[in-house]
């Protein structure tokens, strides 16, 4: 039986597409440039929603865990992961006037929910040795912006096989959190509309 991915042509993260992200620089400069994840968009649609699997193999850059480029919303969106398959990380971060002003993170695992606040820059994390699938839940009116998060060379933390790892090209970064993932579908899912 075909799974829900296999029916949509997947867009593919290369690791040239990634180059501004990558917080190891030196193994950059001789890395190959390697299919890094999958997003199947568009899976499922559910009146103004639409449902996306993601596919990240386990794999290392240098010496950071494997990771999506990470993108802010454009609007008042939200957005909700649930991981189908392994385990994920989950940065998100707030800015306000150039400025970080929050920024936690969330371990999850197989039947996790993660909810993605309207506002918050968000990466998702493979920091196992397995692949991770998971899938979202998001407005087909939302649009992402990526240039926030090039701009600065990534996330304002990197996860990396030392633990976490500040972002210098961030300045006045507040300390990192951790909250719990959610164990059930949020009932009100208004945060994913803008």
């Amino acid at each position: 039986m075909e799974s829900e991915e296999q029916k949509v042509k997947p867009d593919i993260r290369y690791l040239n597409d990634m180059k501004e992200v990558v917080y190891d620089r030196e193994w950059l400069k001789t890395a190959l440039n390697l299919e890094l994840y999958y997003m199947y968009r568009g899976v499922k649609e559910k009146e103004d929603l639409r449902y996306d699997i993601t596919v990240i193999p386990a794999q290392m850059l240098g010496k950071e865990f494997v990771k999506t480029k990470g993108h802010y919303h454009i609007g008042n969106c939200g957005e909700l992961y649930i991981v189908l398959k392994g385990k994920a990380i989950y940065l998100m971060q707030k800015e306000e006037n150039g400025k970080i002003i929050d920024v936690y993170y969330v371990r999850a695992e197989e039947g996790d929910y993660i909810s993605i606040p309207p506002q918050y820059g968000h990466i998702s994390i493979n920091p196992h040795s397995e692949e991770l699938k998971m899938a979202n839940w998001i407005s087909k009116e939302c649009k992402s912006n990526y240039e926030k998060i090039e701009n600065k060379k990534g996330g304002c933390y990197y996860y990396t096989k030392s633990g976490w790892v500040k972002n210098e090209n961030y300045q006045n970064t507040p300390e990192l959190y951790s909250k719990e993932p959610e164990k059930s579908m949020p009932k009100n899912l208004n945060f994913l509309r803008a």
